[in-house]
């Protein structure tokens, strides 16, 4: 099994876990095409990161690209930055911009 994380990328969990559920359970090359074609940002980062988890199951496992699949991928939250806003009246809302830790592991497609 190989594995490939991507960690403090600047995209809401939520957002990215749309796209890694389009992908889970998929073989390589119909999970590339998947990526390749959708419009969001997260498809741009996880098919970077999952390009990655294919070069590291190449050379460092030597195992075969032909059978790998995506044995399991999942997104987790990471550290907020905390930022501010101003409004009315002299107050200020606060603004959580969100960063997400993404591991994809790979497997044979068994």
């Amino acid at each position: 099994m190989t594995v490939a994380k991507l960690r403090y990328a600047k995209i809401s969990p939520y957002k990215a876990r749309l796209v890694a559920d389009q992908v889970r359970g998929l073989p390589i090359k119909k999970a590339l095409d998947t990526l390749k074609f959708s419009s969001q940002k997260a498809a741009g980062m996880i098919g970077k990161l999952l390009e990655s988890a294919i070069a590291n199951a190449e050379n460092n496992d030597g195992a075969d690209i032909d059978v790998l699949g995506i044995k399991e991928i999942c997104v987790d939250d990471g550290p907020r930055l905390k930022r501010t806003s101003p409004r009315a009246k002299g107050r200020s809302f606060r603004i959580l911009k969100r960063t997400s830790h993404i591991t994809i592991k790979l497997s044979d497609a068994k």
